[in-house]
């Protein structure tokens, strides 16, 4: 059963939905002011150790658009592949960052060609886990080093979970 999050642009503010079955298609009204349609955001993956928090958001700019069709498209995939089997969980990260033209830093690429020749993820962040946490898992092309000025403040969180 998963959990999408929304962001409400008037509001500033991501907003975390659960829903009974998985649902790609549905945007629900804002919340707080009720008259916003809300976009869909692309969730955080899980990572071990140390995170960078400050300013996360104003480090994503990737197109939502393309970023939403390559989750729809790979949501299926996503739930049907095997925990016990590193090589799909690798393939479908191949997958979105073909589909959304993000690049992975150095340590996700070589964590990734492990899992991709079948290695245990966990000894693999055993080994990796000091080199993982000091750089970001994505890298944008063209982006590398651009300043950013002008942008709104990072957007609050509203830790409510509604139903979607």
């Amino acid at each position: 059963m998963p959990i999408y999050e929304f962001y409400c642009e008037a509001c500033n503010t991501i907003f975390n939905f659960f829903s009974r079955s998985v649902n790609t298609a549905k945007k629900p009204a804002c919340p707080r002011c009720r008259t916003q349609r809300l976009s869909r955001m692309m969730s955080p993956f899980a990572v071990t150790g140390k995170a960078k928090e400050e300013g996360d958001a104003e480090e994503l700019p990737f197109d939502e658009g393309r970023m939403e069709k390559a989750m729809q498209a790979l949501a299926g995939e996503a739930e049907s592949i095997s925990e016990d089997d590193p090589r799909q969980a690798a393939n479908l990260m191949r997958k979105l960052t073909d589909m959304t033209g993000l690049e992975l830093g150095p340590g996700m690429t070589e964590a990734l060609r492990r899992m991709e020749r079948g290695e245990d993820p966990d000894q693999i962040e055993a080994e990796m886990g000091d080199l993982l946490e000091g750089e970001d898992p994505f890298v944008l092309p063209g982006k590398k080093g651009a300043k950013k000025s002008g942008r709104r403040p990072a957007p609050q969180r509203d830790e409510t979970l509604y139903d979607l």
